[in-house]
């Protein structure tokens, strides 16, 4: 039997998955750390990283050689997805009392920026 490591990148101990030959495929090695982990694949996908060298395994047919061992995200379907909204507040100035100002902010990553 070979086998390669996995832990998810919050946890301190590594788990194993365990195969026949000398390497596995992204995707069987994905199908196996949601069985385990009972995860669901309409959930969410996981994104598999090298623990050694840091390299992403992105292709589904890459094989991972046995005794490996990988770093585990979990990531929404379809991947992390940048948003940008723009929001309009209006406030009462207290200068002139019925004037309003109108502040325009961009939020991008769930970072607010200042008004301008």
């Amino acid at each position: 039997m070979s086998c390669v490591h996995y832990k998810f990148s919050s946890k301190l101990n590594y788990d194993t998955v365990t195969f026949d030959g000398l390497h596995i495929s992204l995707c069987d090695l994905k199908r196996q750390i949601m069985g385990r982990e009972k995860l669901k694949a309409a959930d969410c996908d996981l994104q598999i990283t090298n623990a050694q060298t840091k390299e992403e395994y992105t292709d589904d047919t890459a094989l991972i050689p046995k005794n490996s061992s990988v770093i585990v995200r979990r990531i929404p379907i379809g991947g992390v997805k940048s948003t940008s909204k723009t929001y309009v507040i209006s406030r009462t100035e207290p200068v002139s009392g019925t004037s309003k100002a109108v502040c325009k902010n961009t939020i991008s990553h769930f970072f607010p920026t200042h008004c301008t």
